[in-house]
């Protein structure tokens, strides 16, 4: 059986929980979250795996890049990470992770780009259970009335991981 390996962060957002394994990040969730020791269980039952207090190797590079994000050096993140979900919800991610910086797209564009229009719903609930925040940017979405809607991290976290990218310009 495998460990997953789990860390504290603090970041200028709040304290965030971050979870390895041997592939990459498997989850990057602020504590305060809504549900978010379901996010254990759910990671724990996927991987098979014990999650335990401890180092990783992924950690050190993983806290200098959200680091230089913070400091607005870094758009892009080159820590591996390691997905768990259904075939569908990794479409979303990727979709996820492919809108810029600096950019919000709306749930129904998301849904649009996957080539199912009326998936909204689906698209959105894949956002809200996405294990590793930041890294893939679900806060790069938005309601279709350009609304800040949806973020299990709070509303207002999302509007400041917005700013902070330079994508609102209220």
């Amino acid at each position: 059986m495998e460990i997953i390996y789990r860390k504290t962060i603090q970041t200028p957002l709040g304290e965030m929980a971050a979870c390895a394994v041997e592939e990459g990040i498997c989850l990057l969730e602020f504590t305060d979250r809504k549900n978010f020791e379901k996010q254990f269980i759910s990671l724990s039952k996927a991987l098979k795996a014990d999650i335990e207090q401890g180092d990783h190797k992924h950690f050190i590079q993983l806290e200098k890049e959200l680091e230089e994000y913070f400091e607005g050096k870094r758009q892009i993140f080159d820590v591996p990470i390691y997905i768990t979900g259904t075939e569908f919800q990794e479409k979303v991610w990727q979709l996820l992770r492919e809108i810029p910086m600096g950019e919000t797209r709306t749930y129904k564009q998301q849904s649009e780009f996957l080539g199912n229009p009326k998936a909204i719903r689906a698209v959105g609930t894949a956002n809200g259970i996405n294990k590793i925040a930041i890294l893939i940017p679900c806060h790069r979405v938005i309601g279709s009335n350009g609304e800040l809607v949806g973020y299990a991290g709070g509303i207002w976290r999302k509007q400041k991981l917005l700013e902070l990218e330079k994508a609102i310009l209220f």
